[in-house]
């Protein structure tokens, strides 16, 4: 499987290929860190983004044009996250997007000083609730590697293994299950079905557009 090309990896991942996916997430996650350390993001906010990117691949993995070049397609994404994130403005506090007044609030905030429309922030908000909702369902072993793997600086794999007494090689094996398991929990799994019905229903509203023209 570390042979694999990228284009393949990408092809079977898409069939549901939880091997394909253990390898991608194993090859591209070093990347992915290095570019969300780049940006000197405090342990939440790194989290948030690493969780982020890799549920934005889960969305878009079968409509990658160019598999080959996914390494470009994930530090491009990152970056967006991580300049998205601080175009907003690094949280002072945690905001409770359950807590409807304190959501509002802080999304009031945000527009006044920002260009983004207020779509792009429901959007953000619906994918952030989806993965909290995600993360809560999955064992307390997973949610604990996760959290260690996505803080700021990322923990060793010998500071895992000590910590969860695992043993080194069954780190990333198991990161990719925890991942597996977080991108098909219900939370997420509606998510990923509304962002592309959406995306259908905007490209027939504008073929339908471009053919009135």
């Amino acid at each position: 499987m570390m042979t694999e090309t990228p284009s393949n990896l990408v092809a079977a991942a898409t069939t549901g290929d939880e091997d394909a996916w253990a390898e991608l997430v194993r090859r591209y996650t070093p990347l992915v860190l290095s570019v969300i350390k780049s940006y000197g993001l405090d342990r939440t906010d790194a989290s948030d983004v690493n969780q982020t990117v890799w549920l934005r691949l889960v969305e878009h993995l079968d409509r990658i044009e160019k598999p080959a070049a996914l390494a470009s397609w994930l530090a491009s994404t990152t970056q967006r996250e991580c300049y998205r994130l601080l175009r907003l403005g690094r949280r002072t506090q945690p905001v409770d997007v359950y807590d409807e007044e304190a959501f509002e609030s802080h999304l009031g905030m945000s527009l006044l000083t920002d260009s983004a429309t207020p779509d792009e922030y429901l959007l953000r908000a619906e994918r952030l609730q989806a993965l909290r909702e995600g993360f809560a369902q999955l064992p307390r072993r997973c949610q604990d590697m996760l959290s260690m793997l996505t803080a700021d600086p990322p923990a060793s794999y010998r500071e895992i293994s000590e910590r969860l007494a695992m043993p080194i090689g069954s780190i990333g094996p198991t990161q990719a299950r925890c991942l597996h398991k977080l991108r098909n929990c219900p939370a997420i799994v509606a998510f990923v079905r509304a962002v592309q019905h959406a995306d259908g229903e905007e490209g027939d509203r504008d073929g339908i557009v471009a053919a009135g023209r």
